[in-house]
């Protein structure tokens, strides 16, 4: 009795279990006939492992169990590198770089064919490309040059791995030089330099100022100078104008005593001083006598 009641159980539990797996696979299925692309992916489908189309950010339908997704980034990534290099002048360097790349959003599903996706890109393309234009770009400066000018050493890097990559689904820009290692006593040798430099700067803009000083004392002497010459014509001017005045005026007043014998009789009569002379002279040979006594 005991093992009929097992043998039901059994079978009552086999048919439970046949009547649940359509529903849970109808779930499953349910689940898995969509996928949603988050902004800046696009969502390459693969059926039994095959790519064969991408789709843009947003809600989709695929084929359950048949077809999967696989998401490739199209925002901007960055690839950074820390390799050894020398200088033009065979100084070891050792060099921190980093470049920007983004994949052209309409060729994702070729990058993908063609190179099963962004990680295989970069370590199979991008990155011995990158590191072989840099390599191939710090020797051709000096030291010196690569300390102050960094421009010009991304530009050339720039330059070189455009060629390398022409023809890849993907856009490369902005490549930075992050960081210059050079060896210590190189380092220690352009402090030095730089020192003397700054040293020989300051000693220039203070043999300016000196001379600036000098020449504001020169220009303020000369002016003094201009000054001084143009009261002592103003005082010879005025001299001479004031002679010349006087001159005139004596000239003019002898003209009328010489014209005029009246103004000269008028002349006297204003300097008497009202006194009579105390002696007088007659016409004959007459005595000389004193006025003054006779008067008395």
């Amino acid at each position: 009795m005991l093992q009929k009641n097992s043998k039901f159980s059994q079978l009552t539990k086999s048919l439970s279990l046949v009547k649940i797996l359509p529903i849970a696979l109808l779930i499953i299925a349910i689940f898995n006939s969509y996928f949603i692309v988050i902004e800046g992916h696009v969502g390459v489908v693969k059926r039994f492992g095959e790519a064969k189309d991408q789709q843009n950010p947003g809600l989709h339908f695929k084929i359950p169990f048949i077809e999967t997704v696989e998401m490739i980034e199209v925002r901007t990534r960055k690839n950074a590198e820390k390799m050894a290099s020398s200088t033009k002048e065979q100084m070891p360097v050792t060099i921190e770089v980093s470049v920007n790349w983004t994949v052209n959003k309409e060729a994702a599903l070729d990058l993908f064919k063609r190179y099963g996706g962004l990680t295989q890109f970069e370590q199979r393309i991008l990155d011995p490309r990158f590191r072989s234009a840099t390599k191939d770009t710090i020797p051709q400066f000096e030291a010196e040059q690569l300390i102050q000018d960094r421009a010009s050493a991304i530009q050339g890097i720039e330059r070189r791995l455009a060629d390398e990559m022409e023809g890849f689904p993907v856009v490369v820009d902005n490549i930075q030089i992050e960081n210059i290692i050079l060896p210590q006593k190189y380092i220690n040798s352009i402090e030095i330099k730089q020192t003397e430099k700054n040293l020989a700067a300051a000693e220039e803009h203070k043999l300016e100022r000196q001379r600036l000083e000098a020449l504001r004392a020169v220009n303020t002497a000369d002016a003094r100078a201009k000054g001084i010459l143009k009261v002592a014509e103003a005082e010879a001017q005025s001299i001479l104008l004031k002679g010349k005045a006087e001159a005139q005026a004596i000239e003019a007043k002898a003209k009328a005593l010489k014209n005029n014998p009246l103004i000269v009789k008028l002349t006297e009569a204003q300097a008497w001083d009202g006194k009579l002379p105390s002696t007088m002279m007659g016409d004959g040979a007459m005595p000389i006598m004193d006025l003054r006594d006779a008067s008395k």
